[in-house]
């Protein structure tokens, strides 16, 4: 097997009879067939082709294929964003009665859908602690069919260990999902540590300009066949014009990784050690409660940093507000560095207990640290700070 940046620039789709270099972009809805026998067949599943972009797509074929040698996969499907793809692939493995296990701290949409939505179809939910992985043992029930965790973790970067959680699943034959949307399979292969399946939101670091929303799940063949045949009549595939932009995006992957990486830490760095926060969160701070296992588990500590700023809600305000260089967005992963507040935008939803169970104060703060010059990152937090 090839190194992780050589399979991220050289897995392509074939050439075509113009030997272009840089792989095309298939914008067709649909595919023809030679014949009525080759029809039949294809629709048979006797043939393993092309026939529908709903189904699948020379160029989100790539992107899948890619994405899976990353990390690990057998195979995997690509999704219009990646809620999409957390969704079918709950939806397309849960039946009524059964009952999910997920760690508490997780993305306030995903928390919606634990709690509003699956519901509606007799599918249960319970959070275990993310800081009691033995807890999590006792929650299991006859009807639990799923554990589920990010790691690290939206917004507040905690770490889970990925290899205790593989080997409870295994324990008791439970399907063991991850969300490795903020580590990317450049820093974290989940499949390693016992995850059947794994998820990520493209939207974020894969793409890494926001650019597009997109998302995929890949994983075993025997469940990522439960998915496929679930979306491609349900319908979440990802458009492929989203698909080619992604898959040139990963061929830098590495690239950008390191340098975010190396940013994060630097300002989480400068962040530990400023008088007027309280609390500072990256994986790779030795200061972290699960330094040690992210650095069993990660290559890195990713490009998202969480802190928090003395002085309650009114001093975050205030913060925010003298904010100069760095955007202002709920969103993350870019190349340009972004602050949010997750108890007003992405965890709004959750109650007041929520938010604290997940470890989310009032004076949170989420920094997607970019690709700008570290110097200039830290000099416009240090003055909105002051």
């Amino acid at each position: 097997m090839k190194k992780f940046e050589t399979e991220a620039i050289r897995t392509q789709t074939e050439r075509t009879q113009f030997l272009e270099h840089s792989t095309p972009m298939y914008l067709t809805s649909s595919f023809v067939f030679e014949d009525a026998e080759d029809m039949r067949a294809s629709f048979a599943e006797e043939k393993e082709r092309n026939i529908y972009s709903r189904y699948s797509n020379p160029t989100n074929n790539e992107l899948v294929e890619k994405v899976c040698k990353m990390e690990g996969a057998d195979t995997g499907f690509a999704f219009a964003s990646g809620m999409a793809a957390v969704f079918s692939t709950l939806a397309a493995l849960v039946e009524t009665g059964d009952h999910i296990l997920s760690a508490r701290s997780i993305f306030g949409s995903t928390h919606t859908l634990f709690t509003k939505f699956l519901p509606k179809w007799g599918v249960t939910s319970s959070y275990f602690p993310i800081d009691d992985l033995d807890a999590a043992e006792t929650m299991i029930t006859p009807q639990t069919k799923i554990i589920y965790a990010e790691s690290p973790t939206n917004p507040g970067v905690d770490v889970l260990d990925l290899e205790r959680l593989g080997q409870l699943a295994k324990k008791h034959n439970l399907i063991f999902i991850v969300d490795n949307c903020f580590a990317t399979p450049y820093i974290q292969q989940p499949i390693k540590f016992g995850a059947d399946l794994v998820i990520h939101s493209g939207t974020k670091l894969m793409d890494g300009q926001g650019r597009v929303l997109a998302g995929i799940t890949v994983g075993s063949a025997a469940l990522m066949d439960k998915v496929y045949r679930f979306s491609r009549i349900t319908g979440p595939a990802l458009s492929p014009f989203n698909a080619w932009v992604l898959t040139k995006s990963l061929e830098t992957l590495a690239v950008r990784l390191d340098r975010h990486c190396e940013n994060a830490l630097k300002l989480a760095q400068f962040l530990e050690g400023h008088p007027k926060v309280s609390w500072v969160k990256y994986p790779f701070l030795k200061s972290h409660p699960m330094y040690a296992v992210a650095k069993k588990q990660m290559k890195a500590g990713g490009s998202i940093v969480a802190f928090e700023v003395k002085g309650g809600i009114e001093a975050g305000k205030q913060f925010f507000d003298s904010i100069k260089m760095l955007s202002l967005s709920a969103n993350l992963g870019d190349s340009r560095s972004i602050v949010t507040h997750p108890a007003s935008t992405t965890h709004s939803k959750l109650s007041v207990e929520e938010r604290l169970e997940s470890g989310i104060t009032d004076g949170s703060v989420r920094v997607s640290v970019g690709l700008e010059h570290i110097d200039d990152i830290i000099s416009d937090i240090k003055q909105a700070l002051g």
